[in-house]
């Protein structure tokens, strides 16, 4: 985390990190269903709800942007109903002595 936090603020861009508990792999990206158990054997798989085909890696992907920018456009709580963590949620990240008012990815 330090070295993203670092490159964040080298390049002038916002951090914003999520719980990590948030069910990325789990949660349907294209419907929002969650599975209740997902091993990590398990590298695809179908949405019970929908029929969505997904790649584990690349859904996870896909949900860990939405919420990122859930965070950033409305200032949403990113945090599942039952996190293990009381303080889990997501948070935005502003590099120190930055007056940068743009988001962008961190590369």
């Amino acid at each position: 985390m330090r070295q993203l936090e670092y490159k964040a603020e080298w390049y002038g861009r916002e951090l914003i990190k999520i719980d990590r508990y948030f069910p990325s792999s789990k949660r349907c990206s294209n419907c929002g269903q969650e599975r209740e158990k997902l091993p990590l054997n398990i590298r695809e798989w179908e949405c019970s709800e929908c029929g969505f085909h997904h790649d584990r890696d690349i859904n996870a992907a896909i949900n860990i942007l939405a919420a990122g920018l859930a965070v950033s456009v409305c200032g949403a709580t990113v945090r599942p109903e039952e996190s293990k963590s009381r303080q889990a949620g997501a948070m935005k990240q502003k590099a120190p002595n930055s007056d940068v008012r743009e988001s962008r990815p961190v590369s």
